[in-house]
């Protein structure tokens, strides 16, 4: 099979040649040039009239032919006398043809009476049309053909049938471009990491195309469609670009704002297309990428207009999904980062069954995530990827991809043979912070308030227990940041309000050591304030973290908000939220000012390391503070990890040959499920 087959189905009419209006316009041009090439040929030699005069008078002419519509004459020499006329000019043909240009029939009729008169001429004189097909062709037929062709032209490219694609007629066709067993992506669920939740789900849709009789025996039926929700670059397109891969059936893949266009009704109408098509090929799957496009709940919009297209072409969705008619074989797929706004309707069981969440991959799945990504790269033994996975929290499967390429470009920059950590650690650095600005010129002042600033940073939250470890600071100038700090933030799925206070006293260290020990304030710690007061609104207004607004949340997690033209709560609510959080930001500030004067001597070691040296680790904090009394949780999961994984293989090794320890979770029936934690 030639899997490099771009068309969708044989064509039957391959070896025939298409028709092209360039061939047509390369034979308008050979007819012209031809034309007059041949209008000008008369098939003799032209002579000026005073030779023709001479030729008259010396008898040599047979019979002259006067065209009446031009001035052209031709007329024809005796043969005998065809010798006389060899000595003439140098080139005179050995014809008997010959053409002059008269001034007008009446006055060559007048100048043929003298002739007779005059030389004795005696020669015929016949007086006729002149036939000129070229001029005919030209002015007669071929503006019709021209006129023809244009029409021809214009009606392909209405009909769609034209070089450039869909025209007006087929602009309510699908877009959707059709994916078969001949032109199947090349991703499968080996390329897939991490996810495994997700995976299993998305496998278990192909295994009901692939073997429906084992669900549907027992009376169950096929799910109609699953939508994808998750944040952007974890990987809700590479699992659609696997499920085509994988599955043996017809795959349609389009994007939502594929079916958004000027035309009224046009959305509605390729949604019908496209089930029409579906409903052909079936048993097959539709995938819908960016659904929230045209999934957006009704009413909510905006647009103020009576007839909303975006709303017409939802309901026609609705309608195609789970309507009158019946779609058996036909799966649905789509994938959205928005799922707070699609409309209730299009998310009810009947038409989305199944809801599968695609969440930021943990410690575990970065390290598998990284496995994928690190085959095509050439690394020495220097790379460590639980190291990589531990200095990379809160990335998606996309930013590792980019990191791992960034660190081949890197290595690459550097004239390198393969890819080390230092370079992976450079490539973190450049997503995270942007490209080092090592020619921006500082003064020694600036330099030093940067350096205090980020030593507050570093200082505090080494003393804190709750606040994100230290893993890198630095004061060279990265994109827009004069001065940065790599922390590593606890991946944790509850934060609790020790948590929110630590991190947000650690975030105000640097203005605290600016005023304690600098006596001045800047423009440096803009970001800073920024994160601590939307932190310190959240926890007031959200989170409900106020003795004063105990258990209240203002949060809108349907996302209508964002319509809304009033507040939900009154006046004297908001100069409580607006009192308390400047409370707790007024705390946090004392707090770390208090931390600092009982460290200023470590925090001036740093920060005169930091001048120094520019970039400092980890170490460095250890060599000054000791180590810290809090483990991070990261080195717990990774301990856990490998406990667990020492564990499955001495049970292995006790389990006699040819036998398999069952997975954990079919060891016990009674096994709590972690979906009762959901609500948490």
């Amino acid at each position: 099979m030639d899997t490099n087959n771009t068309q969708p189905r044989p064509n039957k009419k391959m070896g025939k040649p298409k028709f092209s209006f360039g061939w047509f316009y390369v034979a308008l041009i050979f007819i012209l040039f031809g034309g007059a090439l041949f209008s000008g040929n008369m098939g003799g030699k032209e002579v000026p009239f005073s030779q023709f005069e001479q030729y008259l008078q010396k008898g040599y002419v047979e019979s002259v032919t006067v065209f009446t519509n031009s001035k052209r004459t031709e007329f024809h020499i005796i043969k005998d006398s065809v010798k006389n006329i060899v000595a003439e000019p140098k080139g005179t043909p050995d014809e008997t043809i010959y053409f002059t240009t008269i001034p007008s029939v009446d006055e060559f009729s007048k100048f043929i009476d003298n002739a007779k008169a005059e030389y004795n001429y005696s020669g015929v004189i016949q007086y006729k049309e002149d036939k000129d097909y070229f001029s005919v062709f030209l002015y007669s037929v071929l503006p019709f053909l021209l006129l023809i062709a244009f029409f021809v032209f214009m009606n392909r490219k209405m009909m769609g049938g034209g070089s450039g694609g869909g025209g007006i007629f087929s602009v309510g066709k699908s877009q959707a471009k059709l994916f078969d067993k001949s032109t199947a992506s090349k991703v499968t669920f080996r390329d897939v990491a991490g996810l495994a939740g997700a995976k299993q789900e998305v496998e278990e849709i192909v295994s009901f195309l692939k073997n429906p009789k084992k669900y549907t025996q027992l009376g169950g039926k096929i799910p109609k469609g699953a939508l994808l929700v998750g944040p952007p670059g974890t990987g809700k397109t590479l699992l659609a670009k696997a499920v085509a891969g994988e599955a043996d059936v017809p795959f349609f893949s389009m994007s939502g704002s594929d079916f958004v266009e000027m035309f009224v009704g046009v959305g509605a109408s390729r949604v019908r297309d496209l089930f029409r098509q579906a409903k052909e090929k079936a048993p097959c799957i539709i995938f819908i990428d960016e659904i929230d496009a045209i999934g957006r709940a009704r009413g909510k919009s905006i647009n103020m207009s009576g007839n909303d297209e975006r709303e017409n072409t939802l309901n026609q969705l609705l309608t195609e999904m789970d309507g009158f008619g019946s779609n058996s074989g036909v799966i649905i797929l789509a994938a959205t980062n928005r799922a707070e706004i699609l409309d209730k309707a299009l998310l009810r069981a009947g038409r989305f069954d199944r809801q599968i969440h695609v969440e930021l991959p943990d410690i575990q799945e970065r390290k598998e995530i990284f496995n994928v990504h690190l085959r095509p790269i050439k690394i020495d033994e220097s790379v460590d990827v639980n190291f990589l996975a531990k200095q990379t929290p809160g990335f998606s499967g996309a930013d590792i991809a980019n990191v791992c390429n960034e660190a081949a470009l890197i290595a690459a920059r550097n004239n390198k043979t393969s890819v080390g950590k230092q370079d992976f650690m450079d490539a973190v650095d450049r997503i995270v912070g942007g490209l080092e600005k090592k020619t921006k010129i500082m003064t020694e002042e600036e330099k030093r308030s940067i350096a205090f600033h980020e030593a507050g940073h570093a200082t505090i939250s080494w003393m804190l227990q709750y606040a994100n470890p230290l893993v890198k600071v630095t004061i060279v100038p990265r994109g827009e940041a004069l001065g940065a700090a790599w922390y590593l933030p606890e991946e944790r799925q509850l934060t609790n309000y020790e948590h929110l206070i630590d991190e947000m006293c650690a975030t105000l260290g640097g203005r605290a050591a600016e005023e304690l020990f600098l006596n001045q304030t800047s423009t440096g710690a803009i970001n800073d304030l920024e994160r601590v007061t939307k932190r310190a609104y959240a926890m007031v207004a959200y989170f409900g973290m106020s003795p004063k607004l105990a258990n209240v949340s203002y949060y809108d997690s349907t996302g209508q908000s964002d319509y809304g033209f009033t507040k939900p709560y009154s006046e004297q609510t908001a100069e409580l939220i607006d009192t308390e959080a400047k409370r707790i930001i007024a705390e946090q500030f004392e707090r770390a000012l208090s931390i600092l004067k009982e460290n200023a001597e470590g925090h001036h070691k740093l920060a005169e390391l930091l001048i120094e040296k520019e970039v400092i680790m980890s170490d460095d904090l250890v060599a000054i503070f000791g180590e810290r009394k809090w483990k991070s949780r990261q080195d717990e999961l990774i301990e856990a990890n490998e406990k667990k994984a020492e564990e499955e293989d001495e049970e292995e090794k006790e389990l006699p040959e040819g036998t398999k320890a069952l997975p954990e979770e079919q060891k016990t029936t009674e096994q709590p499920s972690s979906e009762t934690e959901k609500d948490n």
